[in-house]
């Protein structure tokens, strides 16, 4: 089935069944083109907590279903690749994040929404990667802040705040193992091409960077810069908006190793099959739902 038929049928199936396509910008390129919304992680957490569709298409990771689900209990979210999950939220689980907060009695626990529920849910607010410094200087009557479960985005934090950060031991791999050396090796062939990084990054890489920013941070940074060509530090799939706002610009991979395999599952055949049969519903049972629900409110409103 060509790819234009595929995109018609779902947006037909989309109006048919009052659903909305939330799609993530590192999905592929042909879902990108016909979503509804389309972000990071902030701007979809907002989108889920908002919208007025009765169905939810998540074209993402199993997190970020949770979170629609979690946010929207009266409507149907469904995930069209089940599979479809992240390494960096599986780094922790509810019972090492209660073991933690027994640790550190005193601090406030920060959950990046890049976290299950069940994690959020033991969690007194969530941040994204956008909002994390303005999160945690929000949270005036705590000394100490435990950051899960990406350590990197925890480390960046801890210089940009007075505040004690306790970082998780958690990564992102594709950002993780972005090293120095792809950087120089990337500014060597592109020389004056100022490098945008995403906080996920380890320090040595942020280091390096013109720009440090979440994802739609960094589209915002090419949009405004001056130069013709800017190296990304960021996963791949952001290139597909960089050039529909900027086409005059190039963008180049810091590295070919930034791709999410797990983002890069969900196909238009998916989501089509999805919709029509209302497979792959997520579900996030109330002893669970109720106390994320609030650690992501909490966040919605110092955002």
């Amino acid at each position: 089935m060509k790819v234009e038929t595929t995109q018609k049928k779902i947006r037909k199936l989309l109006q048919e069944k009052n659903a909305v396509l939330i799609v993530h910008y590192y999905e592929r390129p042909e879902i990108q083109q016909i979503a509804d919304i389309l972000g990071d992680s902030l701007a979809l957490s907002i989108a889920a907590a908002r919208t007025q569709a009765d169905v939810i298409v998540f074209a993402g990771v199993h997190f970020m279903a949770e979170t629609a689900a979690l946010v929207s209990p009266e409507k149907t979210v469904l995930l069209p690749r089940l599979e479809a999950g992240c390494p960096l939220a599986d780094m922790i689980t509810p019972e090492q994040l209660a073991q933690a907060r027994k640790e550190h009695p005193e601090a406030a626990v920060v959950a990046y929404v890049n976290s299950t529920a069940a994690t959020k849910a033991l969690s007194d607010i969530c941040c994204t990667s956008a909002n994390a410094v303005k999160i945690v200087n929000s949270l005036t009557e705590y000394r100490e802040v435990l950051m899960v479960p990406d350590g990197n985005l925890a480390r960046y934090t801890a210089g940009l705040t007075d505040k004690k950060i306790i970082p998780w031991t958690g990564y992102c791999p594709v950002h993780h193992f972005l090293m120095p050396a792809d950087v120089e090796r990337a500014k060597a062939l592109h020389p004056g091409a100022p490098f945008a990084a995403h906080p996920e990054c380890r320090p040595e890489v942020l280091a390096m960077a013109d720009f440090v920013g979440s994802t739609a941070g960094i589209i915002r940074f090419a949009a405004t810069s001056p130069e013709r060509e800017i190296i990304l530090g960021t996963e791949e799939g952001v290139i597909a908006k960089l050039k529909q706002e900027s086409p005059d610009k190039t963008f180049i991979p810091a590295s070919d190793t930034l791709i999410c395999k797990t983002m890069k599952m969900t196909t238009l055949e998916d989501i089509l099959a999805s919709l029509l049969e209302m497979k792959n519903v997520i579900r996030v049972p109330e002893e669970i739902r109720i106390p994320a629900k609030r650690a992501v409110d909490r966040m919605l409103a110092a955002s």
